[in-house]
């Protein structure tokens, strides 16, 4: 006679992602706890696809029932190290469970995984963690509000001084498409690594993005001028919820307003087929960034983050912020584009 279910012992072991009743199993799991596209088993395969950076997952059972999912990117850089992320290049993520002491058994698990995989970093990006682990709620925001009723609405509901941007914006030859076609992707990459580069950012391989195009439920709004591309986003679709979730633009886009133009239009695609709410993301607390979303009328949400790091072993150092990074961030903001397009994936794919 089988044990009652309160006494059955809860479990542990690592996801078997290649098997297709597994990865159904875990996608229901992660819908029935309104889990985010980040704790997906389909956004592990594509940043898998993307980068190379191999997904994998622990699951939590008991019984035969699954009582709680780790998604999980084992991430290799020869200049960050190697590290256990949740999610892989994600914002979002972390342990889901009904139960505290289930997401602090997957967290404990996951410590001996990377011990295993020679890890020396794990990061959740949200979620629970031991207390024994490293939390931060300092560096990062979330911008999260709901899409007004209709297009006049939208445009009230923006704060007057960026409202007056928008509406610049508006009033300019700009041409909007939005599509997942390959123009598209090719306008965005144009738009996007151009974008990073003046920041200083090493830009992501561009096959994570046709990845994701094609895992995900997402599409591609570009704007241009005079047929050029001059800013683009790719936006992922999740449960109710549009998230613009990588976007640049060139530097005549400031001039042209073309990102405001880009988020508004963005904003109306987004509640014409059926979204009800805006993820503006996250941004660096105290960055112009953060400030620029503020602008837009949202609310900033202070994102918990936590770490935990092998006995012995630095903390992993990545931040683009960070004083040690630096003289590096100046150094690539001058290369040329065709030179930084060439060398950056082959550091952004293990930045994680």
């Amino acid at each position: 006679m089988n044990a009652p279910f309160a006494l059955l012992t809860e479990r542990v072991r690592l996801a078997d992602l290649r098997q297709p009743d597994e990865v159904a199993r875990i996608e229901g799991f992660v819908a029935a706890l309104n889990g985010q596209v980040f704790h997906r088993p389909a956004w592990l395969r594509a940043i898998e696809r993307g980068t190379g950076q191999r997904g994998l997952g622990l699951v939590a059972e008991k019984g035969g029932i699954l009582t709680g999912w780790l998604p999980l990117s084992e991430v290799h850089s020869p200049i960050f190290g190697r590290m256990l992320a949740s999610s892989g290049f994600a914002v979002d993520g972390g342990p889901l469970a009904d139960r505290e002491s289930t997401s602090v058994l997957l967290c404990r698990a996951a410590e001996e995984l990377a011990t295993r995989l020679s890890c020396t970093t794990i990061e959740l990006r949200g979620g629970i963690a031991p207390e024994r682990w490293v939390r931060r709620s300092d560096s990062h925001c979330g911008f999260v509000k709901s899409l007004a009723a209709d297009d006049d609405a939208e445009l009230a509901a923006i704060p007057r001084k960026q409202r007056a941007e928008v509406r610049k914006g508006l009033e300019n030859d700009l041409e909007i498409a939005i599509s997942t076609r390959a123009p598209e992707q090719a306008a965005f990459y144009a738009a996007f690594s151009e974008s990073v580069r003046n920041l200083g950012t090493p830009v992501f391989p561009r096959k994570l993005f046709e990845a994701v195009l094609d895992e995900l439920d997402a599409d591609i709004l570009t704007v241009r001028h005079r047929s050029h591309p001059v800013a683009a986003v790719l936006t992922i679709y999740h449960g109710e919820t549009a998230m613009p979730y990588w976007g640049g633009g060139v530097r005549a886009a400031r001039g042209l307003r073309a990102n405001d133009r880009m988020y508004f239009e963005l904003m109306l695609h987004a509640r014409a087929q059926g979204f009800t709410r805006f993820d503006f993301g996250r941004s660096k607390t105290g960055s112009g960034n953060h400030a620029y979303k503020k602008n837009w009328g949202f609310e900033a949400e202070p994102l918990t983050y936590s770490s935990w790091t092998a006995p012995g072993e630095s903390s992993r150092d990545a931040d683009p912020t960070s004083s040690r990074h630096a003289a590096r961030i100046a150094l690539w903001r001058k290369l040329p584009l065709p030179v930084a397009n060439r060398l950056g994936p082959l550091i952004a794919r293990g930045l994680g």
